[in-house]
């Protein structure tokens, strides 16, 4: 039985105003069938081959997580709430001393979106032989062009039909090193979901970067269990160093490969994305919610709140509104809305 760990932390402060740190992305019905949190439990729901899920968040979202286990009509999740965001290698050690040390964790963000789950299902299964021998895998997501906001996984030799050596981890490059690495061949793009056994991910923690084993350790160690909730001792887990699990684990690992799949993926990281998943009209407007739009074309215009919205005469614009918040931007421009959550945190009274 392979165990699903739903990491819950983002913030998808690049989708404002509709996503903030109190709702973020994952609860939002963006795109598809419901919000991307039950899309993603909807991937893992099968008993014939899934244990219950294991979800990680923080304490301001166990109330959506809770709300949308039961919708889902899962009993019998168990969800560990962190004390303070500490990035991606402590959440998941967390999750890995939660249960059997033997267990085999298949690791997804709570907010992407796939839409052929079948190749990913024989992606995990093409994993499983490598990942029981000891090895830690990651998905390569085949890239549909040069995306210079990714990070790369770089191929290395075929050990097994479908599973290859992971030769390098590339940083989020710039267009034309994006470019050359697709004409190149063999670079999927970093979407963060990996199967790995959790002893296999505890060795390697404890080896590389052993004050994050230790932190988790002793705040599972003395943790609170209140239902199906899991309270890390706070003190213990703030002990712990804030590294994300491609640099804590990933890319020293001694034995780590890569699965290449196209499983419709995208992690859904801003209103340019939403724009080129949604569905468009003849002028290539996505309208969502009570829009008017005249002489308007390329152009994302959701309203939200009851309120109606309209555009004359504009092209290629992001135009969201959501109570008294609205939001107008190029979508040339649409991963600057990060900006604009920055300069209002900052400018709050509160």
């Amino acid at each position: 039985m392979i165990v699903p760990v739903i990491l819950s932390g983002g913030a998808g402060t690049r989708l404002w105003p509709i996503s903030t740190s109190e709702t973020p992305k994952q609860f939002q019905p963006l795109i598809g069938d419901g919000d991307m949190f039950r899309q993603t439990l909807a991937r893992v729901i099968d008993r014939a081959r899934f244990a219950p899920p294991l979800i990680v968040c923080g304490p301001a979202h166990v109330a959506h997580v809770e709300a949308d286990i039961a919708a889902a009509g899962i009993a019998d999740a168990t969800i560990i709430v962190e004390p303070a965001a500490r990035n991606t290698a402590p959440a998941i050690t967390l999750a890995a001393l939660a249960g059997d040390p033997d267990a085999t964790l298949l690791v997804m963000p709570a907010d992407h979106l796939m839409t052929d789950v079948a190749a990913f299902h024989r992606a995990i299964n093409a994993a499983l032989p490598a990942v029981e021998a000891g090895a830690l895998a990651t998905f390569g997501i085949a890239p549909s062009h040069p995306e210079t906001g990714y990070g790369y996984i770089a191929s290395g030799d075929i050990i097994a039909p479908g599973v290859c050596h992971v030769r390098r981890f590339v940083e989020k490059p710039p267009r034309d090193k994006a470019e050359a690495m697709l004409a190149e061949g063999g670079h999927y793009w970093n979407a963060g979901i990996f199967l790995m056994r959790a002893d296999r991910f505890l060795a390697e923690l404890d080896r590389q970067q052993p004050p994050i084993g230790r932190a988790c350790a002793g705040a599972m160690a003395t943790a609170r269990r209140d239902g199906a909730l899991i309270h890390p001792d706070e003190d213990a887990f703030l002990s712990s160093p804030s590294q994300s699990v491609d640099y804590a684990v990933m890319e020293g690992a001694k034995q780590l490969v890569v699965v290449p799949v196209d499983p419709g993926w995208s992690d859904v990281g801003g209103w340019a994305a939403l724009y080129e998943l949604a569905d468009k009209d003849d002028a290539g407007n996505v309208r969502m919610g009570e829009v008017v739009a005249l002489d308007a074309r390329g152009n994302y215009l959701r309203a939200d709140g009851g309120k109606r919205l309209a555009v004359v005469g504009v092209s290629n614009l992001i135009v969201v509104t959501l109570g008294n918040d609205v939001l107008i931007i190029p979508r040339a421009r649409a991963q600057e809305v990060k900006s604009i959550v920055e300069y209002l945190a900052a400018t709050s009274p509160d």
